[in-house]
């Protein structure tokens, strides 16, 4: 698998360069921590990957990067009755933080798609987390 490379920041003692899947990660990373995000949404290659026993750390997230820029698109599933644009916005704020300050680019934007709703539903004999999507 050959890795995009990132941009490539300048330094005295020799030139940085930071792959885009850094930039993935530090995104999906940032985003799972905020309250009222359930998890993010991969599609199905990314529930094929999981099945598989890989986990994905960039799941869901899809990055631009050019040499002193990123832009970033994040698909959500969001927990039942979070109110979304409260979360949405929170995401937003802590990637675009998180991003630049620990790779120096400047996040342009930060574009969040929700794309189902989890929730908690009770059974007779046990509680079973499940998820609604388009």
């Amino acid at each position: 698998m050959q890795m995009d490379k990132g941009p490539t920041l300048p330094s005295e003692l020799g030139a940085v360069s930071i792959a885009d899947e850094v930039v993935s990660v530090i995104a999906g990373l940032a985003a799972t921590e905020i309250e009222g995000v359930a998890g993010m949404s991969g599609g199905i290659v990314g529930g094929i990957a999981e099945a598989l026993g890989r986990k994905n750390l960039s799941k869901g997230v899809k990055v631009e990067v050019s040499e002193q820029e990123a832009t970033i698109d994040l698909s959500l599933i969001v927990d039942y009755e979070t109110r979304i644009p409260d979360v949405a916005w929170a995401v937003q704020d802590k990637v675009k933080k998180a991003i630049e300050t620990m790779t120096g680019l400047a996040v342009v934007n930060v574009n969040i798609h929700v794309l189902g709703v989890s929730f908690t539903q009770e059974t007779d004999d046990e509680s079973k987390p499940e998820e609604k999507g388009i």
